[in-house]
Formats: structure tokens, sequence, C-alpha cells
């Protein structure tokens, strides 16, 4: 039983060097390009060998893509927010890591973006894309959150001049 069929991987192909072509249960498959990240992160250089990052298969349960079990291996939310990153989309984990950055709850993150709480768990989620307006939104709520405590700031240290 696929509990997340948006991060539970059903298809694999390898396409070298460094590229993987992954499909999810819900049917969509994506094109990641992993060639960055082997450069930039120590501990996945090994799969620069092309012999060992052509061993690539799916774990049991459809979580991971898996080169060496329990050393090297990478988490479906993983591959397809890094697929979605670079097809010029909005990945789930950058608004993740806005709300993380704003400590904000999902309630008040969705009240601060003007979507509904539901809509907002689908962004999160992964299960809807996120739009770019959404995005935007996020910037300019942290624009706008930046401006206003440079304005209190301003504000409190002439009260105390």
């Amino acid at each position: 039983m696929i509990h997340d069929p948006h991060h539970t991987i059903t298809a694999l192909t390898v396409r070298p060097p460094f590229g993987l072509s992954v499909t999810f249960a819900d049917g969509q498959t994506f094109h990641v390009d992993l060639g960055p990240m082997i450069k930039a992160y120590p501990s996945m250089r090994l799969l620069g060998d092309a012999s060992l990052f052509n061993q690539a298969r799916i774990d049991a349960r459809g979580g991971y893509v898996v080169w060496m079990d329990d050393d090297l291996e990478l988490a479906a939310d993983n591959l397809r927010n890094m697929a979605v990153e670079q097809s010029g989309g909005i990945g789930h984990e950058r608004l993740w890591g806005w709300m993380d950055k704003h400590s904000l709850t999902q309630e008040r993150a969705a009240l601060a973006l003007g979507v509904s709480r539901r809509m907002l768990n689908y962004y999160l989620s992964g299960a809807k894309p996120i739009p770019k307006t959404v995005w935007l939104a996020c910037l300019g709520w942290e624009t706008t959150c930046a401006k206003t405590r440079r304005t209190k700031h301003i504000a409190s240290s002439a009260a105390h001049v």
C-alpha cells in the first residue's frame, strides 16, 4: 500500500553521466542532475564513479534511490524537491525552510500568504506545485516584516534618546 504517492518512487532510469529519471506513484516523472551535488558534498563524491552511479536502484518501499545499502542513498522527497527546483519550479522544501526561518506555524504561514491551511499543506507535502505567486508572497511578506522590524527598532532607539 502506498501512503505517500508524491514521495514513493515506482520507476528509475539512470541517465549518464549523473542524471536520473524518477517516476513517482502519482504518475509524475522528473529528471534530476546529481552532478552539482556530487561535486559539492564530500559524502556524495563516490557517485562520481560511473560504475557505482549506474548501480542506482529503488529500495523495497520506494522511499529511496540506493547505491550502497545504509551508506549511500537519497530519499524520494529530496530527489523530487531537487528535480522541481532544477526545472525552475519552487520545491516544497523551500517553503518549509521559509516557515522555519520565520518560526511560522502552518496556520500563521497560510494566513500570511493568503491561502487556506489545506492548500498550504498540499504545497508542503509536494502534492501540488507551488505557484511562483505564492513564493513571491513569501518574499514580499519577508520584506514587509523586515521593514516593520527596522521601523520598530528605529522608533525604540529614538525613544531611549
